[in-house]
């Protein structure tokens, strides 16, 4: 007998194949399994998130309009329209203003309050307070900001205590003060929550490097600008992310503070998609608009996801 006959008897009275075969039968089974227990999971992303995501895709490449059924297809009819459409650039701009404010500012001024109260005792009652704004809904924030901005609000009321004389400045009216008070109010709502987060990020950086720096004579701005700068990019990066995702969606101040804002529509991408599809009944073009921001969105997350792992890299 061969070798390779040996072999085979050998393996056969071993039963090696079956040892394969039923370790097949597990794998099938613990697959199967598996499955069934993501199956909840998996019907809620199909059918929440993906298919209406897909659906939208298609629908922005009909004619479909309020009361008019389907329609027939139009081909890329809805995304050629949007760069003559004066709203859309308008919508544009503003919100490429918003996703520019939505970082700066919050970013800015949660840094700042982070820093300060970083190694100050008793400040938890001061955190708590600035964070309230944000376990407010965007919508009850926006209508008591509504009010504080209106012509006899607190606002006017303030500053004419202030000037002496009676003031009536149209905040919510104005093309020159609109998208700056409802960023303001933005950014009164958000900045407590980036100040958690980066609060968080510097509680992570190891005490030794700063402590070495202090050793070494380094001034405080020195150990911020080389040290903790550097340690926190990571949690930086995160918290544009979000910031930038909420500049690109916003939508409930918007609607409610922009309410009798002659031009509503024009105050971010967000709205004009809204106000298409839902006031004007032009629903396909509302989904070419809503793709347009997605693609945006996608685009500028998958950018700012490369760098901060890169960042994460480097700070290893």
């Amino acid at each position: 007998m061969d070798r390779a006959a040996k072999d085979k008897a050998l393996l056969d009275r071993i039963g090696i194949d079956q040892i394969a075969r039923n370790a097949r039968a597990r794998r099938r089974g613990q697959l199967g399994l598996g499955l069934v227990f993501m199956a909840p999971a998996l019907i809620m992303v199909v059918g929440v998130l993906l298919a209406p995501v897909l659906f939208n895709i298609w629908l922005s490449f009909t004619k479909w309009r309020k009361f008019t059924g389907f329609g027939e297809y139009a081909g890329f009819a809805n995304y050629e329209r949007l760069p003559s459409n004066p709203f859309f650039n308008e919508a544009l701009i503003n919100t490429a203003i918003w996703v520019g404010a939505s970082v700066v500012f919050p970013i800015a001024l949660g840094l700042g309050m982070a820093m300060f109260f970083r190694n100050l005792r008793g400040a938890e009652t001061f955190k708590n307070i600035i964070f309230i704004p944000r376990i407010l809904a965007p919508t009850a924030v926006g209508v008591l900001w509504f009010y504080v901005y209106a012509p006899d609000g607190l606002l006017n009321r303030g500053l004419g205590l202030v000037s002496g004389r009676d003031v009536d400045i149209g905040w919510l009216y104005n093309d020159a003060t609109v998208t700056p008070a409802i960023i303001a109010t933005f950014v009164w709502q958000t900045a407590g929550l980036v100040m958690v987060l980066l609060l968080l990020g510097l509680a992570a950086i190891p005490k030794d490097p700063i402590e070495a720096a202090h050793i070494d004579g380094a001034s405080r701005w020195q150990i911020f600008r080389y040290i903790t700068l550097p340690l926190l990019m990571p949690t930086l990066l995160m918290v544009t992310i979000l910031s930038v995702l909420a500049g690109f969606t916003v939508f409930d101040l918007l609607w409610v503070m922009g309410a009798n804002y002659p031009g509503q529509r024009s105050l971010a991408l967000a709205v004009f998609m809204y106000f298409e599809a839902f006031q004007k009944g032009s629903w396909a073009f509302g989904s070419a608009v809503a793709v347009i921001i997605g693609l945006v969105v996608l685009c500028v997350t998958w950018f700012q996801t490369v760098l901060q792992a890169r960042v994460d890299r480097m700070t290893r």
